[in-house]
């Protein structure tokens, strides 16, 4: 009986594998390849490129992560800006806020969120919520063409800073983001891991960027077993809230809602980073 197995390579001397039970789909798009499988231990997964975005075991810590920091800071969140996120978990946590009155969610491939809602119904099932607008174009492209000060909330679900990713990492979008946030905006990133050298590159890179053009720029922390080491990180950008100081998690827990990652102790604690991680940062 001949295995199969999925593996990506972490660094030049390391490796995470996943044993397959199925390779359901594969397509080549204008923009990357996707793939998507079955595994006993991860659920179904999907790949651009060949680089895990999600599995459906593991998927709640950064969907929950990337949503809940930020809402838990602002509860008067009401239109928020989504660029990536086409596997649909980061528009489905948000979709759990009853006061939020807007997301938009700009994707540059169509197709990741066609085949994420045949294969992925877990992550993708709120895409169809009345109050969201699917827009499949190029993030950079449309933060420029934005008005100022429209969005309390940005949130990059990105891919890595290769590819279509890269131009989501530049100088230039965060200005655009900066300006088409409102007085109070806050910005979420992928801010890639601090572990393995291109990864901690990248990390290093975006946030000296983002601390140059917001008076308020942090950087938070989570545990995603299958991306690079596990150790990830997203950073948190405001124009006038700090997340630790002006988060309400009183009113946070008042909402009710259940998390399987997220809670309003881990609001505080993910800010807090290791020492080698904050030299990497201040260096």
């Amino acid at each position: 009986m001949l295995d199969l197995w999925y593996s990506e390579n972490w660094s030049d001397e390391t490796k995470f594998s996943i044993k397959v039970k199925e390779h359901i789909y594969s397509e080549q798009t204008p923009f990357q390849k996707i793939d998507f499988f079955v595994s006993n231990e991860y659920g179904r997964f999907f790949t651009l490129d060949g680089l895990i975005m999600i599995t459906e075991k593991d998927e709640f810590s950064y969907h929950e992560m990337i949503t809940h920091v930020p809402m838990c800071t602002n509860l008067n969140i009401k239109n928020v800006l989504v660029i990536g996120g086409g596997d649909g978990g980061t528009v489905r946590e948000l979709t759990r806020y009853s006061s939020i009155e807007r997301i938009d969610m700009v994707e540059i491939d169509e197709r990741v969120v066609r085949l994420s809602q045949k294969f992925l119904p877990f992550t993708a099932d709120k895409l169809t919520d009345g109050r969201v607008t699917l827009y499949f174009e190029d993030g950079l492209k449309f933060v420029k063409e934005c008005k100022d000060k429209i969005y309390d909330l940005i949130l990059v679900d990105s891919t890595d800073p290769i590819s279509v990713g890269e131009g989501l990492f530049s100088k230039e979008f965060y200005e655009d983001c900066f300006r088409i946030l409102k007085e109070d905006g806050i910005l979420v990133n992928q801010h890639e891991s601090p572990y393995y050298e291109k990864y901690a590159t990248e990390m290093k890179k975006a946030h000296d960027k983002i601390k140059h053009i917001f008076p308020i720029a942090k950087v938070y922390q989570f545990h995603q077993p299958t991306y690079a080491s596990g150790h990830w990180l997203f950073g948190f950008a405001s124009k006038k809230y700090d997340p630790i100081k002006d988060c309400s998690t009183e009113n946070w827990d008042k909402l009710g809602i259940e998390t399987k990652y997220y809670n309003t102790e881990i609001q505080r604690a993910c800010f807090v980073l290791p020492n080698y991680v904050k030299k990497k940062l201040e260096e």
